[in-house]
């Protein structure tokens, strides 16, 4: 009897003292959780903060005349002409055409810069003999300044889409190329050795082994290479376009409608934020391994 009292007490306390052991768990992870809200939050609000202090003080010197409003405009001029623009179109057509214009163009070449980026990357990262070949030229051909190929593509292949989206896809290839070039050269060599023990083959070594690895790499270039495509689908359309939204900044620009030429950039940047949300997404979901980042850390 005593002995089954006996077992019957250690049995309460074993249960008693896993109860309090997952407490503090259980604790400090809703904590995180609340820290993490509450620093999302901050961000939120500190970043409309300095979004209206911007706008606020732009419109308060101007008005006051420290600034030149004909050179500068304001940002309830801008504003206007973008009601403006979404209410009853702009001198080139309805706005949405104009932006669905230089999407497309920008996209196409942010692909097209992508695959071609990866491809030679990849192969230049395993091949010795081709990085040492092709080194000089790639290097050469990147210190071109984007503006000559823009007016080179626009003499070459004219002012259709071609155009736009061969300069998009030079400013996206090298910022693609390099990355994915570096991730290649990055992997542990000892895993590319197990690898070919196990029989590994070139190929299965390529799509195993080296793009997986050089993924972060890889998809950490997306993020500046979509606005390099915009970039260059712009400067394209500078040299000639009869749509898109580099046109439209073209034409604010000879008409020294300076508002004009604010609600443009604003449209750019709106479309980068967007096409910078789904790559974000894009990463989180093709890198699920890579450990969270612990901001709230100092470096």
């Amino acid at each position: 009897m005593n002995a089954r009292s006996a077992a019957a007490r250690l049995s309460v306390r074993m249960s008693a003292s896993s109860v309090q052991a997952e407490r503090p768990v259980s604790d400090l992870a809703a904590r995180r959780k609340r820290e993490a809200q509450r620093r999302r939050l901050t961000v939120a609000g500190l970043r409309l903060g300095l979004g209206v202090a911007i706008l606020a003080g732009w419109e308060i010197t101007t008005r006051l005349g420290w600034v030149d409003a004909f050179f500068w405009s304001q940002p309830s001029a801008v504003a206007a002409k973008l009601w403006l623009w979404l209410t009853q179109g702009t001198d080139l057509g309805p706005l949405w055409e104009q932006v669905l214009v230089t999407m497309e163009e920008t996209v196409g070449g942010f692909v097209v810069g992508s695959i071609l980026g990866v491809i030679f990357g990849v192969a230049l990262g395993r091949s010795r003999l081709l990085s040492d070949v092709l080194g000089p030229y790639i290097k050469g051909a990147n210190a071109i300044p984007r503006v000559v190929v823009g007016a080179l593509f626009a003499v070459a292949l004219g002012l259709d889409i071609r155009s736009k989206i061969a300069t998009a896809a030079v400013l996206v290839f090298f910022v693609v190329f390099f990355n994915a070039f570096q991730g290649v050269r990055e992997v542990d060599r000892n895993l590319i050795a197990n690898a070919r023990i196990l029989g590994a083959g070139d190929r299965l070594l390529t799509t195993e082994i080296l793009i997986p690895s050089a993924l972060s790499w890889i998809v950490a270039s997306l993020h500046t290479s979509f606005g390099l495509a915009l970039v260059g689908a712009v400067v394209g359309e500078l040299f000639g376009a009869t749509a898109g939204l580099g046109e439209l900044i073209y034409a604010a620009k000879n008409n020294f409608d300076t508002a004009g030429v604010f609600a443009g950039m604003a449209l750019l940047a709106a479309m980068a934020l967007v096409a910078e949300a789904f790559i974000t997404a894009l990463e989180n979901r093709l890198i699920k391994w890579r450990p969270p980042v612990a901001t709230e850390t100092r470096i």
